[in-house]
């Protein structure tokens, strides 16, 4: 038996439940955000770890760049400096071969990442330092003596 449906008078279908098959638009959204995509927009690509978030500020003498990377040693970084390029690497591998254990999901064990920054050359690169506390690597980037900001002078007219 066929279908009864109203049509208009131009002839097209007034079928006003055409949509009922789409979901909200709150509950597609809802849905698209809940499984991996946030994840994979905000992960390294390479690793299961997320880029960690950096800070960079200026003072008079000196750059910091100050990284928020909680649950680390000081002895999980490898800091490099290549032709003015700061990098700033890690890698963790948890290695228990634990043979009564078996894991459903395990989503960490392993983990890296490696974040560059390309310094001026107003950097002093031989009096670089890095620091460690409390969940946050500080590298301190002192300037050259040329570059540090000077107070203002008064200059007198001869």
């Amino acid at each position: 038996m066929d279908k009864l449906m109203t049509v208009q008078k131009n002839g097209s279908s007034a079928n006003q439940d055409r949509f009922q098959d789409f979901p909200a638009w709150s509950s597609w959204i809802d849905t698209m955000f809940s499984r991996e995509l946030p994840a994979l927009m905000m992960s390294n690509f390479n690793t299961g770890m997320t880029l960690p978030k950096v800070n960079i500020r200026e003072v008079t003498d000196a750059y910091f760049v100050d990284m928020a990377v909680p649950g680390m040693r000081k002895e999980d970084f490898q800091i490099d400096l290549d032709n003015h390029v700061l990098s700033i690497s890690s890698e963790i591998s948890q290695e228990e071969n634990n043979q009564e254990e078996i894991y459903t999901r395990r989503e960490f064990g392993y983990a890296s990442f490696k974040r560059t920054f390309t310094l001026p050359e107003s950097i002093e690169e031989a009096k670089i330092q890095a620091t460690y506390v409390d969940g946050i690597l500080r590298v301190q980037l002192p300037k050259k003596e040329e570059a540090k900001q000077k107070p203002p002078r008064t200059i007198t007219i001869s």
